[in-house]
């Protein structure tokens, strides 16, 4: 079930960051993916790190999130 989740969460991930060249920042992107816990957030980006498709960096002391 768990597993399912994090799927389902990074495919809102994946589309609150399309088209975006900057990419976004965490606050920007929990709101934008339509998430209420920052542990769903990092479930999503997870998945999504695993699978090699974003780049996270971090700028200010805040988590930078851009699809490669």
């Amino acid at each position: 079930m768990l597993k399912e989740k994090a799927g389902v969460i990074a495919g809102q991930i994946w589309e609150a960051l399309n088209g975006k060249e900057k990419g976004m920042t965490q606050k920007e992107l929990k709101k934008a993916a339509k998430l209420k816990a920052d542990k769903d957030l990092f479930l999503g980006l997870g998945w999504l790190l695993r699978e090699d498709k974003i780049e996270t960096k971090e700028e200010e002391g805040e988590l930078s999130v851009k699809l490669k």
